[in-house]
Protein backbone atom coordinates (compact mmCIF):
# COMPACT_ATOMS: atom_id res chain seq x y z
CA UNK A 1 0.00 0.00 0.00
CA UNK A 2 1.34 3.45 -0.79
CA UNK A 3 1.34 5.81 2.16
CA UNK A 4 1.32 9.56 1.56
CA UNK A 5 2.92 12.10 3.89
CA UNK A 6 0.44 14.39 5.60
CA UNK A 7 1.36 17.61 7.42
CA UNK A 8 0.46 16.32 10.88
CA UNK A 9 2.19 13.02 10.22
CA UNK A 10 5.40 14.80 9.23
CA UNK A 11 5.74 16.27 12.73
CA UNK A 12 5.36 12.83 14.27
CA UNK A 13 7.90 11.31 11.90
CA UNK A 14 10.43 14.06 12.64
CA UNK A 15 10.27 13.25 16.35
CA UNK A 16 10.47 9.55 15.54
CA UNK A 17 13.59 10.16 13.44
CA UNK A 18 15.33 12.14 16.21
CA UNK A 19 14.83 9.36 18.74
CA UNK A 20 15.65 6.34 16.57
CA UNK A 21 18.22 7.68 14.12
CA UNK A 22 21.33 5.88 15.45
CA UNK A 23 19.70 2.58 16.31
CA UNK A 24 17.19 1.14 13.84
CA UNK A 25 17.79 -0.33 10.36
CA UNK A 26 15.39 0.66 7.60
CA UNK A 27 12.90 -1.89 6.31
CA UNK A 28 14.36 -1.59 2.82
CA UNK A 29 16.88 -4.34 2.15
CA UNK A 30 20.36 -2.86 2.51
CA UNK A 31 23.95 -4.07 2.60
CA UNK A 32 27.40 -2.85 1.69
CA UNK A 33 28.79 -3.34 -1.78
CA UNK A 34 32.03 -2.16 -3.38
CA UNK A 35 30.59 1.33 -3.87
CA UNK A 36 28.75 2.04 -0.62
CA UNK A 37 25.44 1.17 0.97
CA UNK A 38 23.28 -0.98 -1.28
CA UNK A 39 19.50 -0.36 -1.26
CA UNK A 40 16.98 -2.52 -3.07
CA UNK A 41 14.65 -0.59 -5.35
CA UNK A 42 10.87 -0.39 -4.91
CA UNK A 43 8.89 -2.22 -7.60
CA UNK A 44 7.70 1.08 -9.09
CA UNK A 45 11.27 2.37 -9.48
CA UNK A 46 10.41 5.68 -7.75
CA UNK A 47 13.30 7.44 -5.98
CA UNK A 48 13.43 10.84 -4.27
CA UNK A 49 16.81 12.24 -3.21
CA UNK A 50 16.81 15.53 -1.29
CA UNK A 51 19.78 17.32 0.26
CA UNK A 52 19.41 20.92 1.43
CA UNK A 53 22.87 20.82 3.08
CA UNK A 54 25.19 19.91 0.25
CA UNK A 55 25.62 18.63 -3.29
CA UNK A 56 24.25 15.50 -4.94
CA UNK A 57 26.17 13.52 -7.57
CA UNK A 58 24.18 10.86 -9.42
CA UNK A 59 25.37 8.21 -11.85
CA UNK A 60 23.09 5.92 -13.84
CA UNK A 61 24.28 2.31 -14.03
CA UNK A 62 23.04 -1.09 -15.21
CA UNK A 63 22.61 -2.64 -11.77
CA UNK A 64 19.08 -3.16 -10.42
CA UNK A 65 19.71 -1.54 -7.04
CA UNK A 66 20.69 1.87 -5.66
CA UNK A 67 24.11 2.50 -4.13
CA UNK A 68 24.59 5.35 -1.64
CA UNK A 69 27.67 6.96 -0.12
CA UNK A 70 27.91 10.18 1.89
CA UNK A 71 30.59 12.51 3.21
CA UNK A 72 30.02 14.86 6.14
CA UNK A 73 32.46 17.78 6.26
CA UNK A 74 34.47 18.70 9.30
CA UNK A 75 34.39 15.33 10.99
CA UNK A 76 30.61 15.08 11.16
CA UNK A 77 28.27 15.68 14.05
CA UNK A 78 29.79 15.84 17.54
CA UNK A 79 26.98 13.58 18.76
CA UNK A 80 27.87 10.82 16.29
CA UNK A 81 24.36 10.88 14.88
CA UNK A 82 24.09 10.53 11.13
CA UNK A 83 21.76 12.96 9.34
CA UNK A 84 21.00 10.52 6.50
CA UNK A 85 17.46 9.16 6.49
CA UNK A 86 16.11 6.42 4.24
CA UNK A 87 12.37 5.84 4.14
CA UNK A 88 10.92 2.91 2.22
CA UNK A 89 7.33 3.71 1.30
CA UNK A 90 6.84 0.56 -0.79
CA UNK A 91 6.33 2.44 -4.06
CA UNK A 92 8.81 5.20 -3.21
CA UNK A 93 12.33 5.16 -1.80
CA UNK A 94 13.22 8.49 -0.14
CA UNK A 95 16.81 9.48 0.70
CA UNK A 96 17.04 12.76 2.60
CA UNK A 97 19.11 14.70 5.11
CA UNK A 98 17.58 15.31 8.54
CA UNK A 99 18.81 18.15 10.74
CA UNK A 100 18.02 18.53 14.44
CA UNK A 101 19.50 20.53 17.35
CA UNK A 102 21.57 17.43 18.08
CA UNK A 103 22.78 17.38 14.48
CA UNK A 104 23.99 20.95 13.72
CA UNK A 105 24.30 21.95 10.05
CA UNK A 106 27.37 20.70 8.20
CA UNK A 107 27.97 20.12 4.52
CA UNK A 108 26.83 16.65 3.45
CA UNK A 109 27.73 15.38 -0.02
CA UNK A 110 25.71 12.50 -1.44
CA UNK A 111 27.03 10.17 -4.16
CA UNK A 112 24.32 7.93 -5.56
CA UNK A 113 24.20 5.28 -8.26
CA UNK A 114 20.72 4.52 -9.63
CA UNK A 115 19.34 1.95 -12.10
CA UNK A 116 18.52 2.87 -15.69
CA UNK A 117 14.86 2.01 -15.03
CA UNK A 118 14.45 4.47 -12.14
CA UNK A 119 12.07 7.43 -12.01
CA UNK A 120 14.04 9.92 -9.95
CA UNK A 121 13.49 13.26 -8.20
CA UNK A 122 16.71 15.07 -7.15
CA UNK A 123 16.40 18.23 -5.04
CA UNK A 124 18.92 20.66 -3.53
CA UNK A 125 18.89 24.24 -2.28
CA UNK A 126 22.00 26.31 -3.04
CA UNK A 127 24.25 23.36 -3.82
CA UNK A 128 25.07 21.57 -7.05
CA UNK A 129 23.41 18.62 -8.76
CA UNK A 130 25.34 16.53 -11.27
CA UNK A 131 24.03 13.50 -13.11
CA UNK A 132 25.87 11.24 -15.51
CA UNK A 133 23.58 9.24 -17.78
CA UNK A 134 19.80 9.39 -17.83
CA UNK A 135 17.30 7.03 -16.15
CA UNK A 136 13.74 6.42 -17.39
CA UNK A 137 12.82 9.85 -16.02
CA UNK A 138 14.63 12.47 -13.97
CA UNK A 139 13.38 15.67 -12.34
CA UNK A 140 16.21 17.92 -11.10
CA UNK A 141 15.38 20.93 -8.93
CA UNK A 142 17.49 23.52 -7.09
CA UNK A 143 17.04 27.02 -5.73
CA UNK A 144 20.40 28.49 -6.73
CA UNK A 145 22.64 25.46 -7.20
CA UNK A 146 24.21 24.65 -10.54
CA UNK A 147 22.83 21.65 -12.40
CA UNK A 148 24.96 19.66 -14.85
CA UNK A 149 23.70 16.73 -16.90
CA UNK A 150 26.01 14.52 -18.94
CA UNK A 151 23.62 12.85 -21.37
CA UNK A 152 24.32 9.39 -22.80
CA UNK A 153 24.94 8.66 -26.47
CA UNK A 154 22.94 8.16 -28.58
CA UNK A 155 20.67 10.97 -27.37
CA UNK A 156 17.07 9.84 -26.91
CA UNK A 157 15.23 12.17 -24.55
CA UNK A 158 12.34 14.57 -24.03
CA UNK A 159 13.99 17.56 -22.32
CA UNK A 160 12.56 20.63 -20.61
CA UNK A 161 14.94 22.97 -18.75
CA UNK A 162 13.94 26.22 -17.03
CA UNK A 163 15.81 28.81 -14.99
CA UNK A 164 14.29 32.07 -13.73
CA UNK A 165 17.42 34.16 -13.30
CA UNK A 166 20.23 31.82 -14.36
CA UNK A 167 21.32 30.60 -17.77
CA UNK A 168 21.11 27.38 -19.77
CA UNK A 169 24.23 26.26 -21.60
CA UNK A 170 24.57 23.43 -24.10
CA UNK A 171 27.83 21.67 -24.90
CA UNK A 172 26.09 19.41 -27.39
CA UNK A 173 26.78 21.48 -30.48
CA UNK A 174 23.83 21.64 -32.86
CA UNK A 175 21.84 19.06 -30.92
CA UNK A 176 20.30 21.76 -28.73
CA UNK A 177 19.62 25.47 -28.98
CA UNK A 178 21.69 28.42 -27.83
CA UNK A 179 22.02 29.82 -24.31
CA UNK A 180 18.82 31.03 -22.65
CA UNK A 181 16.41 30.48 -19.77
CA UNK A 182 14.00 28.00 -21.35
CA UNK A 183 14.79 24.96 -23.43
CA UNK A 184 12.25 22.43 -24.71
CA UNK A 185 13.28 19.76 -27.18
CA UNK A 186 12.86 16.13 -28.10
CA UNK A 187 15.90 14.21 -29.31
CA UNK A 188 15.38 10.90 -31.03
CA UNK A 189 12.17 9.14 -29.97
CA UNK A 190 12.18 10.96 -26.64
CA UNK A 191 11.84 7.72 -24.69
CA UNK A 192 13.54 9.11 -21.58
CA UNK A 193 12.30 12.20 -19.77
CA UNK A 194 14.42 14.99 -18.26
CA UNK A 195 12.92 17.95 -16.38
CA UNK A 196 15.23 20.64 -14.89
CA UNK A 197 14.17 23.65 -12.82
CA UNK A 198 16.26 26.19 -10.92
CA UNK A 199 15.56 29.72 -9.74
CA UNK A 200 18.99 31.26 -10.25
CA UNK A 201 21.39 28.39 -10.88
CA UNK A 202 23.17 27.62 -14.14
CA UNK A 203 22.07 24.58 -16.16
CA UNK A 204 24.62 22.79 -18.33
CA UNK A 205 23.83 19.99 -20.79
CA UNK A 206 26.73 17.93 -22.05
CA UNK A 207 27.49 14.48 -23.44
CA UNK A 208 29.10 11.62 -21.52
CA UNK A 209 31.50 11.29 -24.45
CA UNK A 210 32.91 14.72 -23.55
CA UNK A 211 33.63 13.97 -19.89
CA UNK A 212 35.56 11.14 -18.34
CA UNK A 213 35.25 9.56 -14.95
CA UNK A 214 32.17 8.76 -12.96
CA UNK A 215 29.38 10.76 -11.41
CA UNK A 216 31.36 12.19 -8.54
CA UNK A 217 34.00 14.89 -8.76
CA UNK A 218 36.92 12.58 -8.05
CA UNK A 219 36.49 10.48 -11.19
CA UNK A 220 36.07 7.23 -9.25
CA UNK A 221 33.15 5.23 -7.85
CA UNK A 222 31.46 6.57 -4.71
CA UNK A 223 33.28 5.47 -1.61
CA UNK A 224 31.69 4.88 1.77
CA UNK A 225 34.00 6.81 4.09
CA UNK A 226 34.29 5.73 7.70
CA UNK A 227 35.90 3.51 10.30
CA UNK A 228 37.20 0.01 9.77
CA UNK A 229 35.57 -3.06 11.28
CA UNK A 230 37.11 -2.33 14.69
CA UNK A 231 35.47 1.08 14.91
CA UNK A 232 33.77 2.26 18.10
CA UNK A 233 30.31 2.34 16.54
CA UNK A 234 28.12 3.49 13.72
CA UNK A 235 28.53 7.14 12.89
CA UNK A 236 31.68 7.66 15.04
CA UNK A 237 34.31 9.78 13.20
CA UNK A 238 37.86 8.56 12.82
CA UNK A 239 40.38 10.71 14.63
CA UNK A 240 42.26 11.66 11.44
CA UNK A 241 39.32 11.85 9.03
CA UNK A 242 37.37 14.81 7.75
CA UNK A 243 34.41 12.59 6.85
CA UNK A 244 31.86 10.57 8.77
CA UNK A 245 30.55 7.15 7.87
CA UNK A 246 27.00 6.52 6.88
CA UNK A 247 26.53 2.88 7.83
CA UNK A 248 23.63 0.47 8.18
CA UNK A 249 23.26 1.39 11.84
CA UNK A 250 22.67 5.03 10.91
CA UNK A 251 19.82 4.28 8.55
CA UNK A 252 16.38 4.44 10.08
CA UNK A 253 13.09 2.69 9.63
CA UNK A 254 10.13 5.07 9.70
CA UNK A 255 6.82 3.49 10.66
CA UNK A 256 4.72 4.86 7.83
CA UNK A 257 2.01 2.19 7.80
CA UNK A 258 -0.83 4.61 7.32
CA UNK A 259 -3.75 3.40 5.20
CA UNK A 260 -5.62 6.13 3.35
CA UNK A 261 -9.11 5.51 2.00
CA UNK A 262 -11.14 7.81 -0.24
CA UNK A 263 -14.88 7.32 -0.07
CA UNK A 264 -17.88 9.24 -1.29
CA UNK A 265 -21.22 9.06 0.47
CA UNK A 266 -24.55 9.09 -1.33
CA UNK A 267 -28.15 9.11 -0.20
CA UNK A 268 -29.69 5.91 -1.61
CA UNK A 269 -33.10 7.61 -1.81
CA UNK A 270 -31.94 10.49 -4.02
CA UNK A 271 -28.65 9.07 -5.38
CA UNK A 272 -27.01 12.40 -4.52
CA UNK A 273 -23.80 12.93 -2.62
CA UNK A 274 -23.91 13.90 1.04
CA UNK A 275 -21.75 16.77 2.24
CA UNK A 276 -21.10 18.22 5.68
CA UNK A 277 -20.11 14.94 7.34
CA UNK A 278 -17.44 14.72 10.05
CA UNK A 279 -15.16 11.94 11.33
CA UNK A 280 -17.67 10.92 14.00
CA UNK A 281 -20.15 10.03 11.22
CA UNK A 282 -17.88 7.22 9.95
CA UNK A 283 -17.05 3.77 11.26
CA UNK A 284 -14.20 1.95 9.52
CA UNK A 285 -13.44 -1.78 9.68
CA UNK A 286 -10.52 -3.87 8.43
CA UNK A 287 -11.25 -7.59 8.18
CA UNK A 288 -14.22 -6.99 10.47
CA UNK A 289 -12.19 -5.24 13.19
CA UNK A 290 -13.03 -1.59 13.84
CA UNK A 291 -10.11 0.81 13.31
CA UNK A 292 -9.48 4.25 14.80
CA UNK A 293 -9.58 7.05 12.23
CA UNK A 294 -6.47 9.20 12.80
CA UNK A 295 -6.81 11.62 9.87
CA UNK A 296 -9.84 13.02 8.12
CA UNK A 297 -10.28 15.29 5.10
CA UNK A 298 -13.72 16.70 4.41
CA UNK A 299 -15.34 16.68 0.98
CA UNK A 300 -14.30 20.31 0.54
CA UNK A 301 -10.55 19.53 0.80
CA UNK A 302 -8.70 20.21 -2.48
CA UNK A 303 -7.58 17.57 -4.98
CA UNK A 304 -4.73 17.11 -7.39
CA UNK A 305 -6.55 15.98 -10.54
CA UNK A 306 -4.74 14.34 -13.45
CA UNK A 307 -6.58 14.13 -16.77
CA UNK A 308 -5.32 11.08 -18.68
CA UNK A 309 -6.50 11.29 -22.29
CA UNK A 310 -6.28 8.54 -24.91
CA UNK A 311 -5.38 10.02 -28.32
CA UNK A 312 -4.98 6.73 -30.15
CA UNK A 313 -7.25 4.95 -32.61
CA UNK A 314 -10.45 6.63 -33.77
CA UNK A 315 -10.07 9.51 -31.30
CA UNK A 316 -7.59 11.06 -33.74
CA UNK A 317 -10.52 12.15 -35.87
CA UNK A 318 -12.20 14.09 -33.09
CA UNK A 319 -9.41 15.96 -31.32
CA UNK A 320 -11.44 19.18 -31.34
CA UNK A 321 -14.21 17.51 -29.31
CA UNK A 322 -11.65 16.17 -26.85
CA UNK A 323 -10.13 19.62 -26.40
CA UNK A 324 -13.57 21.12 -25.82
CA UNK A 325 -14.45 18.46 -23.22
CA UNK A 326 -11.15 19.00 -21.38
CA UNK A 327 -11.87 22.73 -21.23
CA UNK A 328 -15.28 21.96 -19.71
CA UNK A 329 -13.54 19.94 -17.01
CA UNK A 330 -11.11 22.78 -16.25
CA UNK A 331 -13.92 25.32 -15.98
CA UNK A 332 -16.05 23.04 -13.79
CA UNK A 333 -13.28 22.12 -11.31
CA UNK A 334 -13.02 24.03 -8.06
CA UNK A 335 -10.46 26.89 -8.01
CA UNK A 336 -8.53 25.15 -5.23
CA UNK A 337 -8.05 21.94 -7.26
CA UNK A 338 -4.76 21.62 -9.13
CA UNK A 339 -5.08 20.04 -12.58
CA UNK A 340 -2.54 18.28 -14.77
CA UNK A 341 -2.91 16.75 -18.22
CA UNK A 342 -1.27 13.66 -19.72
CA UNK A 343 -2.02 12.36 -23.21
CA UNK A 344 -0.97 9.01 -24.60
CA UNK A 345 -1.00 6.62 -27.50
CA UNK A 346 2.30 4.79 -27.88
CA UNK A 347 3.86 6.97 -25.18
CA UNK A 348 2.56 9.02 -22.27
CA UNK A 349 3.33 12.73 -22.50
CA UNK A 350 2.83 15.43 -19.87
CA UNK A 351 0.93 18.25 -21.57
CA UNK A 352 0.73 20.23 -18.35
CA UNK A 353 2.06 19.47 -14.87
CA UNK A 354 -0.24 20.07 -11.92
CA UNK A 355 -1.15 23.74 -11.66
CA UNK A 356 -3.79 26.13 -10.34
CA UNK A 357 -3.27 28.46 -13.31
CA UNK A 358 -6.35 27.97 -15.50
CA UNK A 359 -4.97 30.16 -18.27
CA UNK A 360 -1.91 27.95 -18.66
CA UNK A 361 -4.18 24.90 -18.72
CA UNK A 362 -6.34 26.40 -21.45
CA UNK A 363 -3.25 27.13 -23.52
CA UNK A 364 -1.95 23.58 -23.07
CA UNK A 365 -5.33 22.05 -23.96
CA UNK A 366 -5.43 24.13 -27.15
CA UNK A 367 -2.10 22.54 -28.14
CA UNK A 368 -3.35 18.94 -27.77
CA UNK A 369 -2.91 17.11 -31.04
CA UNK A 370 -2.92 13.58 -32.38
CA UNK A 371 -0.45 11.06 -30.98
CA UNK A 372 1.42 8.29 -32.77
CA UNK A 373 2.09 4.71 -31.77
CA UNK A 374 0.24 1.66 -30.55
CA UNK A 375 -2.13 2.08 -27.62
CA UNK A 376 -0.34 1.57 -24.28
CA UNK A 377 -3.17 2.27 -21.88
CA UNK A 378 -1.80 0.29 -18.93
CA UNK A 379 1.68 1.85 -19.18
CA UNK A 380 0.11 5.32 -19.38
CA UNK A 381 -2.06 4.71 -16.30
CA UNK A 382 0.97 3.59 -14.32
CA UNK A 383 2.82 6.68 -15.56
CA UNK A 384 0.01 8.94 -14.32
CA UNK A 385 0.05 7.25 -10.90
CA UNK A 386 3.81 7.78 -10.67
CA UNK A 387 3.44 11.45 -11.58
CA UNK A 388 0.94 11.97 -8.74
CA UNK A 389 3.02 10.20 -6.08
CA UNK A 390 6.31 11.80 -7.14
CA UNK A 391 6.28 14.41 -4.35
CA UNK A 392 6.04 12.58 -0.98
CA UNK A 393 5.55 15.89 0.86
CA UNK A 394 2.37 16.62 -1.04
CA UNK A 395 -0.56 16.36 1.37
CA UNK A 396 -3.29 16.91 -1.22
CA UNK A 397 -5.73 14.21 -2.19
CA UNK A 398 -5.20 12.78 -5.66
CA UNK A 399 -7.41 11.53 -8.49
CA UNK A 400 -6.96 10.33 -12.05
CA UNK A 401 -9.69 10.86 -14.64
CA UNK A 402 -9.03 8.41 -17.48
CA UNK A 403 -10.70 8.78 -20.88
CA UNK A 404 -10.26 5.81 -23.22
CA UNK A 405 -12.01 3.00 -25.07
CA UNK A 406 -9.96 0.51 -23.03
CA UNK A 407 -8.31 -1.05 -26.10
CA UNK A 408 -4.75 -1.54 -24.94
CA UNK A 409 -2.73 -3.26 -27.65
CA UNK A 410 -2.45 -6.36 -25.44
CA UNK A 411 -6.23 -6.96 -25.39
CA UNK A 412 -7.06 -10.17 -27.33
CA UNK A 413 -8.68 -9.28 -30.64
CA UNK A 414 -6.80 -5.98 -31.07
CA UNK A 415 -4.63 -6.56 -34.11
CA UNK A 416 -1.44 -4.94 -35.28
CA UNK A 417 -0.45 -3.35 -31.94
CA UNK A 418 2.29 -4.12 -29.46
CA UNK A 419 0.52 -2.74 -26.40
CA UNK A 420 1.80 -2.08 -22.89
CA UNK A 421 4.78 -3.68 -21.20
CA UNK A 422 2.75 -3.69 -18.00
CA UNK A 423 0.21 -6.50 -17.84
CA UNK A 424 -3.38 -5.89 -16.85
CA UNK A 425 -3.11 -7.84 -13.53
CA UNK A 426 0.02 -5.82 -12.68
CA UNK A 427 -1.88 -2.60 -13.38
CA UNK A 428 -4.69 -3.62 -11.02
CA UNK A 429 -2.14 -4.35 -8.29
CA UNK A 430 -0.62 -0.88 -8.74
CA UNK A 431 -4.07 0.69 -8.59
CA UNK A 432 -4.82 -1.18 -5.36
CA UNK A 433 -1.65 0.36 -3.89
CA UNK A 434 -2.54 3.87 -5.07
CA UNK A 435 -4.00 6.16 -2.39
CA UNK A 436 -5.92 8.24 -4.91
CA UNK A 437 -9.20 7.80 -6.76
CA UNK A 438 -9.50 6.69 -10.39
CA UNK A 439 -12.51 7.61 -12.52
CA UNK A 440 -12.89 6.09 -15.97
CA UNK A 441 -14.80 7.50 -18.93
CA UNK A 442 -15.28 4.73 -21.47
CA UNK A 443 -15.61 5.89 -25.08
CA UNK A 444 -17.66 3.74 -27.42
CA UNK A 445 -15.44 3.46 -30.51
CA UNK A 446 -17.03 0.24 -31.77
CA UNK A 447 -17.07 -0.51 -35.48
CA UNK A 448 -17.99 -3.67 -37.33
CA UNK A 449 -15.02 -5.87 -38.16
CA UNK A 450 -14.90 -6.54 -41.90
CA UNK A 451 -11.90 -8.87 -41.89
CA UNK A 452 -9.76 -10.80 -39.36
CA UNK A 453 -7.20 -7.98 -39.19
CA UNK A 454 -9.76 -5.54 -37.79
CA UNK A 455 -10.32 -5.17 -34.05
CA UNK A 456 -12.84 -7.87 -33.13
CA UNK A 457 -16.12 -7.36 -31.18
CA UNK A 458 -14.84 -9.29 -28.16
CA UNK A 459 -11.96 -6.80 -27.84
CA UNK A 460 -14.40 -3.87 -27.56
CA UNK A 461 -16.33 -5.79 -24.90
CA UNK A 462 -13.16 -6.51 -22.94
CA UNK A 463 -12.04 -2.88 -23.17
CA UNK A 464 -15.40 -1.81 -21.75
CA UNK A 465 -15.22 -4.33 -18.89
CA UNK A 466 -11.64 -3.50 -17.98
CA UNK A 467 -12.38 0.22 -17.82
CA UNK A 468 -15.15 -0.63 -15.36
CA UNK A 469 -12.78 -2.82 -13.32
CA UNK A 470 -10.14 -0.05 -13.21
CA UNK A 471 -12.68 2.40 -11.75
CA UNK A 472 -13.82 -0.22 -9.26
CA UNK A 473 -10.25 -0.98 -8.15
CA UNK A 474 -9.51 2.75 -7.95
CA UNK A 475 -12.51 3.51 -5.77
CA UNK A 476 -14.03 5.79 -8.40
CA UNK A 477 -16.95 5.65 -10.80
CA UNK A 478 -17.25 4.22 -14.31
CA UNK A 479 -19.02 6.36 -16.91
CA UNK A 480 -20.17 5.14 -20.31
CA UNK A 481 -19.79 7.77 -23.04
CA UNK A 482 -21.65 6.50 -26.09
CA UNK A 483 -20.90 9.62 -28.14
CA UNK A 484 -17.96 11.99 -27.93
CA UNK A 485 -20.49 14.83 -27.92
CA UNK A 486 -21.42 13.63 -24.42
CA UNK A 487 -17.85 13.68 -23.09
CA UNK A 488 -18.03 17.21 -21.64
CA UNK A 489 -21.11 16.28 -19.60
CA UNK A 490 -19.34 13.18 -18.27
CA UNK A 491 -16.37 15.29 -17.16
CA UNK A 492 -18.75 17.63 -15.33
CA UNK A 493 -20.34 14.69 -13.50
CA UNK A 494 -16.88 13.58 -12.36
CA UNK A 495 -16.20 17.03 -10.91
CA UNK A 496 -19.53 16.95 -9.08
CA UNK A 497 -18.78 13.50 -7.68
CA UNK A 498 -15.31 14.53 -6.48
CA UNK A 499 -17.03 17.20 -4.38
CA UNK A 500 -18.57 14.45 -2.24
CA UNK A 501 -15.36 12.45 -1.58
CA UNK A 502 -14.09 12.15 2.01
CA UNK A 503 -10.62 10.88 2.89
CA UNK A 504 -10.04 8.71 5.96
CA UNK A 505 -6.73 7.37 7.26
CA UNK A 506 -5.92 4.82 9.95
CA UNK A 507 -3.03 2.71 11.26
CA UNK A 508 -4.09 -0.93 11.07
CA UNK A 509 -4.36 -2.89 14.29
CA UNK A 510 -3.00 -5.84 12.32
CA UNK A 511 0.63 -4.75 11.78
CA UNK A 512 1.64 -7.80 9.73
CA UNK A 513 2.85 -7.02 6.19
CA UNK A 514 2.31 -10.49 4.78
CA UNK A 515 1.10 -9.41 1.35
CA UNK A 516 -2.41 -10.69 2.04
CA UNK A 517 -5.62 -8.91 1.14
CA UNK A 518 -7.19 -6.74 3.85
CA UNK A 519 -10.90 -6.14 3.36
CA UNK A 520 -12.16 -2.64 4.25
CA UNK A 521 -15.73 -1.68 5.07
CA UNK A 522 -16.99 1.83 5.84
CA UNK A 523 -20.37 2.58 7.36
CA UNK A 524 -21.99 5.97 7.88
CA UNK A 525 -24.28 6.81 10.80
CA UNK A 526 -26.80 8.68 8.69
CA UNK A 527 -30.17 7.32 7.47
CA UNK A 528 -30.03 5.96 3.91
CA UNK A 529 -26.31 6.85 3.60
CA UNK A 530 -24.10 4.54 1.55
CA UNK A 531 -20.29 4.80 1.35
CA UNK A 532 -18.49 3.92 -1.90
CA UNK A 533 -14.76 3.40 -2.30
CA UNK A 534 -11.99 0.82 -2.38
CA UNK A 535 -12.83 -2.52 -0.83
CA UNK A 536 -9.36 -3.22 0.52
CA UNK A 537 -5.61 -3.39 -0.11
CA UNK A 538 -2.68 -5.77 -0.07
CA UNK A 539 -0.62 -5.45 3.13
CA UNK A 540 2.86 -5.17 1.62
Amino acid sequence: MLFKSQASRSIFLSLFIIVLLPYVVDAVSSQRDEYGLRLDMPASGQIRIENQYGEIAVEVWQEKYLSLAAKIAGGGSPTGRSPVSIDNRKQLLVVSIVRTPLNPPAAVSLNVKIPETAHTDVITGKDAISIRGLPASASLRSTSGTIRVNLPNPLNADITARTTAGVIRSELGSALGADGRLLQTRIGAGERVLRINTDSGQITLASTAQTGGSANNEGKPPELIGPETNAKGAGTPESNSDSQEVSEGDVIRVDSQLVTLNTNVIDRNTNRGLTGLGPSDFQLYEDGVEQRIVQFDSASAPFDLMLLIDLSGSTREVVKLIRSAALHFIEAARPSDRIGIITFAGQARVISPLTLDREILRERVAAIDTAAGDTKLYDATEYAINELVRDPKNSRRTAIVLMSDGLDGTVPGVHGQMGSKLTYPELLRHINEFDGVIYTLWLNTYYQALNPNDTQPEAFDMGHDRMREVADAGGGIFYEVERLDDLAGAYERVVADLGTVYSLAYRPINKSRDGKWRAIRVSVSRPAAVARGKRGYYAK
